[in-house]
C-alpha cells in the first residue's frame, strides 16, 4: 500500500517528467526548422512563413538568441490572452466549447476542493480507527485523511452527507448555466455563421426502389410532389469506395515515383533499384522508376475502368441521396419530420457539413445497420467484460507483493527505500495507461463498422463506449478487484459477517491508484501531447526524403485535430473521480486540479497554434458531456450510501437516495430545457437567417453552390471534365416527360411514399440518364 511518502516520490518524478517535457518544447519550438511543426495551423491560414534566418549554416537551423531562451514559458500566457470569441472565428465552435469542458472541471472542483479540505480533512484525520479497529486491514497515511479513519455510526457522517448535497447542488449549478450557455452560443453561431451547404441540405436514406425509375429519378419526384415550394436539387450517393482505394494507391504510388525521380535527379550515375516483394525486403529487382511509372499507368487503366462502372451500373447507386432546399427552411421542415405513412422510408436527418461525411459508411445499406449495431453491441460487451481480468492480473503484479513473487530474484532491488516508493506510487498508474492505448483504435473501428455517416458522429459514438470501459474497467474494475486482492488474506481469515466492513474500508483506500493514475496520465500525459514527438520526428522524415514542392509540405506537416474520442472521455474520468472521492478521500482533488489546470493551457494553445478541425459540428457533442457528468454524481451518490451501509448508518440512505432523485430530476430538467438546441433548428432562426441572408445577397444563385456539394471526394479528384461529366449525370434537371404516367393525375397513394401524390404537370424536371 502506498504512503504519503510513496505518493510524495510519485509527485516528484511526474512533475519533473511534466516539467522535462514543457522546457524541451519551449526549446524544440523556438528552432527555426520545427516552426512548422508547432505553429501548422497559420501556415495554413497563410497568415505565417517560414522564419528567414540570415548569416551562419547553423543559424538556418538553430535559434541563436540566447536572450528568447529565458522566456521559455511565454507560450503560457499568450495562449491565454485569445478572447473567446476570437476563439471560435479562428478555431470554431467545437473547439471552443471543448475548451470549456476543462473549464467546467475548474469551477466545479475549486469551491469543492477548498470545502473539503476546510471541513472533511479534519473531520477524518481526528480519528485512529484505522489504528485501533482495523488493524487487520492494510491501509496508508492517506487513508487516514478519508472517510475510512472515521469510526462505525459516528455522528461525524452527517458532516459527509451535507458535503455531498453542497457539492451536488454547486455541480448541478455550475452545469445548468454552462448548459444554458453553450446552448446559447450554438444559436448564435448558427445564425452568425456564413453560408455553408448542411444548412441547406438533409441526409435522405431508405429510398424505396421502384422498377419503373431509376433512384435518382424516384427521389426527384418524391420531393417535387412533398415540397414542391422548397426543393432546389439533390445528388444520389452512389458505392465507390473501391474507386477510392485505387485512387489512394496510386497516390502512393505516385509519392514514391517522385521520391525516386529526386533521387535519380541527385545521382545521375545510377538508377535506383527496388525489390518487388513486401515492403521492399524480396524479391525481383527492378528499376524503381520504371516500375512505379508501370504500376502507374496499370492502376490509371483500372480506376478508369471502375469510374465508369460506378457512374453507369444502377447497382454502384445506393437507395440515400443528399437533397437540397431553397432555403434553411425548407431543409428544416424536411429534415425535422416525417416523410412517409411507412416510418421506415424515406428517412431523412440533417446533412453532416461536407467536410464531416464519412463517404465509405453512406454504400452501407440502411436495413442492415440495425443488426451491424446489435452484433457490436454484443462485440463491446465481450471485450469490456474480458478486458477485466488482465487489467486486474497486470495490477496485481504491479505491486511490491506481485513483483516480489514473480520475479524473486529482484526482491533485494525493490526493497530498497527509492525504488520501492516508485513502484508503489508509479508503476500501477503507468501499467494501466499502456493497457488503454489500443482501445481507442479499437473502438473507432467499431464504430465505423457500425454504419454512422458522419465522422462526428462516428467520435460521439466511440466516446460514448469508451466512457463506458473507463467506468467499467478503470473505475470499477480498479476499485473492486484491486480492493479484493489488496485485502485478500483478510477476506480469508476473518469471519464471513465481518468482510463488507473489511470491502467498505478497502473501497476508498483505492484512491491511491488513482492518484498515480492521475500524475502519470493526467500530469505527465499533458505535458507529453504538447511536446508532439512523434509529429515532430515524422514531418523531419517527411521533409527531408519526400518534400519536394510546397503542397508537399503542407502535407507532411499533418497538425491532425482535436480527437474527441479519445480526449472527452479522457476528461470524463476525472470528473468521476473527483466526484466519487470529493466526500470519500479528499486528498485526491488537488491533483484532479493540477489536470484541469494544466491540459486547459496545452490545449488552448494546442487549437490555437497546431490542430486543424476537420469539422464543425456547432458543439452538438455537448449533451453527452452534461450526461456523463450526471452519471458521476450518481455514481459518487450510489458509492457512498453503499460505504456508510457499512458504517452501520443505514438512517442516511433515504437522504442519499433523495439526492440521487433530484440530481435525475435535474437531468431530465436540463435534458427537456436545453438539449432541443442540439438536435433541432429552430424554425424562426431559420427564416430570420433566410431573410436576412435575401436581403444582403438578393442575386446570389444556390443551385450551383450546392449541387457540387456532395460529390463524393474521388470524382473532385479528377479531372475538371470528369466532374462535369458526374454533375451532368445526377444534377442537371430538364424538362423530361416523366416515365411513370399515373403520377400526373393520380391521387391514389404512390407505391413509393405511401401518400398521396398531388397532381403534375403533363412533363416534370427530371434528372437526364444517358
Amino acid at each position: 500500500m502506498a504512503t504519503l511518502s510513496d505518493i510524495g516520490v510519485a509527485a516528484g518524478i511526474n512533475l519533473l517528467s511534466a516539467f522535462v517535457f514543457l522546457l524541451a518544447f519551449a526549446i524544440l519550438r523556438l528552432q527555426p526548422f520545427n516552426d512548422r511543426v508547432y505553429f501548422p495551423k497559420w501556415y495554413l491560414k497563410g497568415l505565417r512563413s517560414s522564419p528567414s534566418r540570415s548569416g551562419t549554416f547553423v543559424k538556418k537551423f538553430v535559434n541563436l538568441d540566447f536572450r528568447s531562451y529565458l522566456r521559455f514559458l511565454n507560450w503560457m500566457p499568450e495562449a491565454l490572452k485569445m478572447p473567446e470569441l476570437e476563439l471560435i472565428d479562428h478555431a470554431g465552435l467545437d473547439s471552443a466549447v471543448y475548451l470549456r469542458i476543462y473549464l467546467i472541471g475548474l469551477k466545479i472542483f475549486v469551491p469543492i476542493t477548498f470545502l473539503a479540505w476546510a471541513v472533511l480533512v479534519p473531520v477524518n484525520y481526528t480519528n485512529k480507527t484505522l489504528e485501533l479497529q482495523l488493524k487487520n486491514v492494510t491501509s496508508s497515511d492517506i487513508d487516514k485523511l478519508s472517510i475510512s479513519n472515521v469510526p462505525d455510526g459516528s455522528d461525524r457522517f452527517w458532516t459527509h452527507i451535507v458535503m455531498a448535497y453542497a457539492f451536488t447542488f454547486w455541480t448541478c449549478y455550475v452545469l445548468l448555466k454552462e448548459y444554458e450557455k453553450v446552448a446559447n452560443m450554438r444559436l448564435q453561431f448558427l445564425v452568425s455563421e456564413k453560408r455553408r451547404p448542411d444548412q441547406f441540405t438533409v441526409l435522405v436514406r431508405n429510398v424505396p426502389p421502384d422498377s419503373d425509375e431509376s433512384v435518382s429519378e424516384t427521389v426527384e419526384h418524391f420531393f417535387l410532389v412533398n415540397h414542391p415550394d422548397t426543393y432546389l436539387t439533390h445528388q444520389v450517393v452512389c458505392n465507390a469506395n473501391k474507386l477510392a482505394k485505387l485512387v489512394k494507391k496510386r497516390k502512393s504510388k505516385q509519392n514514391w515515383l517522385d521520391y525516386y525521380q529526386l533521387k535519380y535527379s541527385r545521382n545521375n550515375a545510377k538508377r535506383p533499384i527496388m525489390k518487388t516483394g513486401f515492403l521492399g525486403l524480396w524479391g525481383e529487382k527492378v528499376d524503381a522508376i520504371d516500375h512505379h511509372v508501370t504500376e502507374i499507368e496499370k492502376l490509371s487503366n483500372e480506376i478508369a475502368e471502375e469510374r465508369e462502372r460506378v457512374l453507369k451500373d444502377p447497382k454502384s447507386i445506393m437507395p440515400a441521396a443528399f437533397v437540397s432546399f431553397k432555403s434553411r427552411w425548407g431543409a428544416a421542415v424536411c429534415a425535422q419530420t416525417q416523410q412517409s405513412r411507412n416510418p421506415t422510408l424515406w428517412l431523412t436527418d440533417w446533412a453532416p457539413e461536407p467536410r464531416d461525411v464519412y463517404w465509405q459508411n453512406l454504400s452501407i445499406p440502411y436495413v442492415s445497420i440495425a443488426v451491424r449495431r446489435l452484433i457490436m453491441a454484443v462485440a463491446f460487451f465481450f471485450l469490456t467484460f474480458f478486458f477485466m481480468i488482465p487489467i486486474a492480473s497486470v495490477q496485481a503484479l504491479a505491486t511490491i507483493e506481485g513483483l516480489e513473487k514473480a520475479a524473486p530474484f529482484l526482491k533485494a532491488l525493490i526493497e530498497i527505500p527509492f525504488i520501492k516508493s516508485v513502484i508503489q506510487g508509479f508503476l500501477p498508474g503507468i501499467v494501466l495507461k499502456l493497457f488503454l492505448i489500443f482501445l481507442p483504435t479499437i473502438l473507432m473501428i467499431m464504430s465505423k463498422f457500425e454504419g454512422f455517416t458522419s465522422i462526428s458522429s462516428l467520435e460521439r459514438r466511440s466516446a460514448t463506449r469508451y466512457y463506458l470501459f473507463n467506468l467499467v474497467n478503470v473505475f470499477l474494475g480498479s476499485v473492486i478487484a484491486g480492493s479484493a486482492l489488496d485485502q485478500l488474506n483478510t477476506f480469508i481469515k476473518q469471519s464471513a459477517n465481518e468482510i463488507p466492513k473489511t470491502i467498505g474500508v478497502a473501497v476508498p483506500m483505492r484512491a491511491t491508484f488513482f492518484i498515480t493514475y492521475i500524475m502519470v496520465d493526467g500530469w505527465a500525459g499533458i505535458a507529453a501531447e504538447i511536446l508532439m514527438l512523434k509529429p515532430l520526428i515524422i514531418y523531419h522524415l517527411k521533409n527531408t526524403f519526400l518534400v519536394k514542392t510546397e503542397k508537399d509540405r503542407e502535407e507532411a506537416m499533418d497538425p491532425g485535430s482535436l480527437s474527441f474520442n479519445v480526449g472527452e472521455p479522457r476528461i470524463q474520468l476525472y470528473f468521476l473521480l473527483g466526484m466519487v472521492y470529493a466526500t470519500v478521500t479528499p486528498v485526491l482533488l488537488p491533483f484532479i486540479l493540477v489536470f484541469f489546470g494544466l491540459a486547459y493551457v496545452v490545449f488552448r494553445h494546442q487549437i490555437i497554434n497546431v490542430y486543424n478541425q476537420e469539422y464543425e459540428s456547432a458543439a452538438a457533442f455537448w449533451p453527452d458531456v452534461h450526461g456523463r457528468i450526471i452519471i458521476a454524481l450518481l455514481v459518487s451518490h450510489v458509492a457512498l450510501i453503499g460505504l456508510l451501509s457499512t458504517k452501520h448508518l443505514a438512517q442516511a440512505a433515504p437522504l442519499l437516495i433523495t439526492l440521487a432523485v433530484v440530481t435525475i430530476w435535474f437531468y431530465r430538467f436540463c435534458k427537456a430545457r436545453y438539449e432541443p438546441a442540439f438536435v433541432r433548428y429552430p424554425l424562426q432562426e431559420a427564416v430570420m437567417k433566410d431573410t436576412l441572408e435575401r436581403a444582403r445577397d438578393s442575386n446570389f444563385n444556390l443551385k450551383p453552390y450546392l449541387q457540387n456539394a456532395y460529390i463524393h471526394p474521388v470524382f473532385k479528384e479528377e479531372d475538371d471534365d470528369e466532374e462535369e461529366e458526374v454533375v451532368k449525370l445526377e444534377n442537371e434537371s430538364v424538362l423530361v416527360r416523366t416515365k411513370r404516367q399515373s403520377r400526373r393525375n393520380t391521387p391514389v397513394p404512390s407505391k413509393m411514399s405511401g401518400a398521396s401524390s398531388q397532381s403534375l404537370p403533363e412533363a416534370v424536371p427530371e434528372h437526364s440518364v444517358p
